[in-house]
């Protein structure tokens, strides 16, 4: 894992949607999660990317560890696509970033009982989450 630089400058670059802790009701998602995180994982939230798709964070209660993955509502054409998750207390996070005709990620981090901020980009759109899912989240 490296240490927070593209997320930190993704969140001071006002991509997240939300102020930290913010609670919304989820709305219906561009895209369906698509499993990629894995047996165990359970999504406890997602944000949607315009139109283009939907970042999930998921979590394993077993391990400890969240996923987030970002999934483009229509596969096609390879197109820039981006996908982190930070543990706010360390900074430290994971992210996957490059060209994808249907999705990017998954990005695994061991986070259990702090809260993390994620999120992602699909072609120029970008959205996520500051501060969230802080230990509350028990399977």
């Amino acid at each position: 894992m490296r240490m927070a630089g593209a997320a930190v400058t993704l969140a001071a670059g006002g991509v997240l949607a939300m102020a930290p802790g913010a609670a919304a009701a989820s709305p219906t998602p561009a895209a369906a999660y698509n499993k990629a995180c894995g047996t165990g994982y359970k999504v406890v939230n997602q944000v949607n990317i315009g139109k283009a798709g939907t970042t999930y964070l998921t979590y394993n209660s077993a391990t400890g560890k969240n996923c987030a993955v970002t999934v483009r509502g229509t596969p096609g054409p390879a197109v820039h696509m981006y996908v982190w998750v930070q543990r706010d207390d360390t900074r430290e996070y994971a992210d996957d970033d490059g060209y994808y005709r249907s999705y990017a990620g998954p990005v695994y981090l061991t986070a259990k009982g702090y809260c993390v901020s994620w999120g992602g980009v699909i072609a120029g759109e970008s959205a996520g989450r500051s501060g969230t899912n802080c230990g509350r989240v028990t399977g």
